[in-house]
């Protein structure tokens, strides 16, 4: 097979990648086999703020729902600083997490890299979402995880993570990707607590 071939099949799958309280690796192998369906790879994907938006706050509400957690709101500033972060690594065609000194007060982030045109805001944020496949209910970060490895739900465990009270997300690209940052306010995944109890617990 050609190299140009190659390289259009491994472009078709996401990327995602989480910042949370405690050091956390780029990405772990079971996240990269949480793949999306791809759908008309030749065909742009609807695109624009107030559908980024909406789909946003239906996926990670609809998550929070199903473990008995409130719903997020929309913050706008997050979504600006988001939306900044975005375009910086569209620009640079880099994949990794801000600097958190470079934030105007402490943030989650999840981020997701894939083909871009090639997946609705829906998938994007299904691919955070679809961890939940290894979560372990009422446990407590770090032993969240039926892997082992409770970077394996990271994604997951901030969009339902009871503290976090707010949201909100950017896109951008270049002639290959799209990038989506999501910011949250407060932080989830905070070492020693639980993401849906709202509190440490003991085991």
């Amino acid at each position: 097979m050609t190299g140009g071939f190659l390289r259009r099949i491994a472009r078709r799958w996401p990327l995602i990648v989480l910042l949370t309280a405690i050091p956390a690796s780029a990405q772990t192998e079971r996240q990269r086999n949480v793949q999306d369906r791809w759908y008309n790879p030749d065909k742009p994907q609807p695109r624009g703020d107030a559908l980024l938006r909406y789909h946003m706050l239906a996926a990670h509400n609809r998550a929070r729902a199903a473990v008995g957690v409130a719903p997020l709101v929309w913050n706008a500033a997050l979504a600006n600083e988001a939306e900044a972060y975005a375009r910086i690594l569209a620009r640079s065609r880099t994949f990794k997490h801000s600097d958190k000194s470079q934030r105007s007060k402490p943030q989650g982030e999840n981020l997701w890299m894939g083909s871009v045109g090639g997946f609705t805001y829906a998938e994007m944020a299904a691919s955070w979402v679809n961890e939940r496949r290894y979560y372990k209910t009422r446990s407590v970060l770090p032993d969240i995880s039926t892997t082992g490895d409770w970077h394996d739900v990271g994604h997951y465990t901030q969009v339902i993570w009871r503290a976090t009270t707010a949201v909100g997300c950017g896109v951008a690209s270049n002639d290959d990707d799209d990038y989506l940052v999501c910011r949250y306010s407060p932080p989830g995944n905070v070492y020693g607590q639980g993401a849906t109890e709202g509190g440490s617990r003991s085991k």
